[in-house]
């Protein structure tokens, strides 16, 4: 076959395993997918070149990320009112950063690991891409969207989640295409191993999953969730500000009672300084009632700076201020004379400031809640420090921002899985997009119709301890993993025989 050929049916091969992986996520949920998808990239890489698996992990990045994420053109272009070129470029670049994990991926596997056996499919390959989709997480801020753990909330590995975390889980699924891998192409004590391997996780999960990490702790809290679904072409629009309030004030008005009332974020398009007589008639009624508050508001403090916040009317008033914020939506990571540029072509952005990264649990409602906005849920060790008091989780958000995309489903399913690695209750509170309660097993305890306005009442049980990962954060998985590759790599430098 000519070799152009042969490369371009490589490329695309690999171009729409990548794609077919986001199918692995909800809202389809096709999770062998999770399994199947990195063997191919796995098999491709099979007596390539550095050059050729660069492009073939690039491909594979651009087709999970190009199809996973392509709800990005909703809220830049649809929502942002971003000009398409502008929408196109962001898009792209994000598509092509992505990417660029895998290429880095390809070029270190060929170079860096055996030709073949069970260190080569079994150790190296799953250590280096699970420590690739870590560094993925975190570096220059991080994109832990579409991390092959997630995709297993609803499988008998969810059960690793609370030892190992969504990364550890990662591991294990890697593991397993590893194992396709030696099952096809290795000997047949290699079989025999990677037989096990790739069955023995799944009954282990599953009695996994039935240990209780932590235990109840006090009565069970009574909650009323607000679910206002305001459109986002509407929300911010100068008109509709005084109906978002009448509509919020009146769902609240029918919630009171509840111990626990959660509003979702930035749910008034209105400061929360604009509006202190507002806030504090909520805040005398709720009392009242034995109610608690807890509000995604936007705030501006003395000098200026906007916070995306969560404002408790509690036995006081806290704020708890998002830290880790969107490019791109919240901030713009640009030059300053980008800046300018961009007020003069009059085009949408908007930067708040970062709040603190180390903010403790709140108390209300008679238990402690670690809180997180939006986005930040996809730091599965984001929260760990305050669980120390937290005995539930609280996450605000507001998913209008991607319409009726794919990205309601991806985001509540990276919700579930904190609750899983947890094993604390979730309460989840959207202005369009998924609100719900969560048990801590990740289970839908009760979830809002979407797309209405609705109050979503329920109950839920504090929990107190820690589980290992709560304890460890991610540094079991990614320990295991650097040996794994470091390991490797010495046997690439000092070979010795196959298995």
């Amino acid at each position: 076959m000519n070799a152009r050929l042969t490369l371009a049916l490589t490329y695309s091969c690999a171009l729409v395993a990548g794609a077919l992986l986001a199918c692995a996520f909800a809202p389809f949920a096709l999770w062998p997918l999770a399994i199947l998808c990195p063997a191919v990239l796995m098999w491709l890489w099979e007596g390539s070149t550095a050059r050729h698996a660069a492009w073939s992990g690039f491909c594979f990045g651009a087709g999970t990320f190009g199809l996973g994420t392509s709800w990005l053109y909703i809220s830049i272009h649809g929502f942002g009112g971003a000009p398409l070129w502008l929408t196109a470029a962001v898009v792209l670049a994000l598509v092509g950063i992505m990417a660029a994990y895998h290429a880095l991926l390809g070029v270190l596997v060929v170079r860096c690991l055996p030709p073949g056996g069970a260190l080569r499919y079994l150790v190296g390959l799953p250590a280096l891409w699970l420590l690739m989709e870590w560094w993925r997480g975190w570096f220059l801020s991080g994109f832990p969207w579409l991390s092959l753990g997630v995709s297993q909330t609803d499988t008998p590995l969810r059960g690793f989640a609370p030892i190992f975390g969504a990364y550890g889980v990662s591991g294990l699924l890697l593991l397993g295409s590893g194992a396709l891998l030696a099952l096809w192409r290795g000997p047949w004590r290699l079989r025999m191993l990677a037989a096990a391997l790739l069955l023995l996780p799944w009954p282990l999960g599953a009695l996994l999953g039935r240990i209780n990490w932590t235990q109840p702790s006090g009565p069970p809290i009574s909650v009323a969730v607000l679910q206002g679904a305001i459109p986002q072409d509407l929300k911010w629009q100068a008109d509709n500000v005084e109906p978002t309030r009448e509509l919020y004030t009146h769902l609240n008005e029918q919630a009171l009672g509840a111990q626990l009332i959660v509003w979702p974020e930035s749910a008034l398009p209105q400061l929360a300084n604009e509006v202190p007589q507002y806030l504090g008639a909520l805040y005398s009624r709720a009392r009242l009632h034995g109610s608690d508050i807890v509000m995604g508001i936007v705030r501006a403090d003395a000098d200026d700076n906007y916070y995306n916040s969560i404002m408790t009317l509690s036995d006081r008033v806290r704020f708890y201020d998002k830290h880790h914020l969107v490019p791109f939506a919240e901030y713009f990571p640009v030059p300053a004379w980008v800046r300018s540029w961009l007020r003069i072509m009059s085009l949408p952005y908007s930067d708040f400031a970062a709040g603190a990264a180390d903010q403790p649990a709140v108390s209300a409602a008679g238990t402690s809640l670690a809180l997180s906005i939006c986005y930040e849920d996809a730091y599965g060790d984001a929260d760990l420090p305050a669980l120390v008091r937290a005995r539930v989780l609280v996450n605000v958000t507001n998913d209008a921002w991607f319409g009726r995309s794919w990205a309601r489903y991806q985001h509540f399913q990276i919700s579930r899985m904190r609750a899983i690695e947890d094993q604390r209750p979730l309460v989840r509170a959207a202005n369009d997009g998924i609100s719900a309660l969560v048990g801590p097993r990740g289970q839908i305890e009760a979830q809002a119709e979407q797309f209405r306005s609705a109050i979503l009442r329920g109950s839920v049980q504090p929990r107190a301890g820690l589980p290992p990962y709560a304890r460890f954060g991610n540094s079991l998985p990614v320990g295991l993993a650097l040996l794994g590759a470091g390991w490797a790599l010495v046997r690439r430098l000092r070979p010795v025989s196959a298995i």
